[in-house]
């Protein structure tokens, strides 16, 4: 694809969701809850927007982010525990969701924190691959950490954010709905979202890429035997030392 079409591609997902943020930023249910939900999206948009100019990502990886973002702003015009997923089911199949599967909350949180693992592992990965020198083993395992971080960090944020507005702003944001191991929960399932993202793109990846066994095998090979530390202090020291005295 030529980058003048790569660029009509990235153009048109952000026009696409400009519409869709803008329709569901009428009326919302809450809307002081609708701002503090969209502060990532006032954030992140502009730096994606800013690193397509340098490093602009896969139509995959656009389209991942551009579906996530969606999903998240219905979760912000609702309010994550308000969203009525349950009543469209039931308008379609006759019978509530929750009913189908004896649930007694709003788990429409619970569904965006597993797809955010599952669909921003692989930008998350892209992105590592194309500005580090990373190989094998490590191009999965430090996606997975970094979505696992920025999960917990978001826990923290929506935490301390609750304490800050408190009232029913902070109750609403924090989404808890009478679950004291909510934080925990939504973590967990971020992780098992990205875990899940990374089997897959390791399984495509064994079958497409024919030097995917020697590159893992490679990546986990020990590069130096001698240890760092101290060790690598000393060694500078040293050769800063020879430098000055040569000069």
């Amino acid at each position: 694809m030529s980058r003048a079409a790569h660029d009509r591609f990235a153009f048109i997902a952000l026009v696409a969701f400009s519409i869709i943020w803008l329709a569901l930023a009428i009326e919302p249910l809450l809307r002081p809850e609708w701002l503090l939900e969209n502060v990532t999206v006032f954030v992140g948009v502009p730096v994606l927007v800013l690193l397509h100019r340098h490093l602009p990502l896969s139509r995959i990886s656009i389209s991942l982010i551009f579906l996530f973002l969606c999903l998240h702003e219905v979760g912000a015009h609702y309010t994550y525990a308000e969203v009525p997923y349950d009543r469209w089911f039931e308008s379609l199949t006759g019978r509530g969701l929750n009913d189908w599967f004896d649930w007694e909350r709003n788990h429409f949180d619970r569904v965006i924190h597993f797809l955010y693992g599952l669909l921003i592992t692989y930008p998350v990965r892209e992105i590592m691959l194309r500005m580090s020198n990373a190989k094998g083993f490590w191009t999965y395992l430090m996606p997975v950490l970094v979505v696992i971080s920025t999960s917990t960090i978001f826990e923290l944020l929506e935490w301390l954010a609750a304490i800050i507005f408190g009232g029913d702003l902070g109750v609403a944001y924090l989404g808890m709905q009478g679950d004291i191991w909510d934080a925990q929960k939504d973590m967990a399932l971020a992780a098992a979202g990205t875990i899940v993202a990374t089997v897959i793109l390791a399984g495509v990846n064994s079958v497409l890429d024919r030097d995917f066994a020697h590159e893992w095998a490679e990546s986990l090979r020990i590069k130096h035997a001698e240890p760092l530390g101290e060790v690598e202090i000393a060694r500078l020291l040293a050769e800063s030392k020879d430098a000055e005295d040569a000069d």
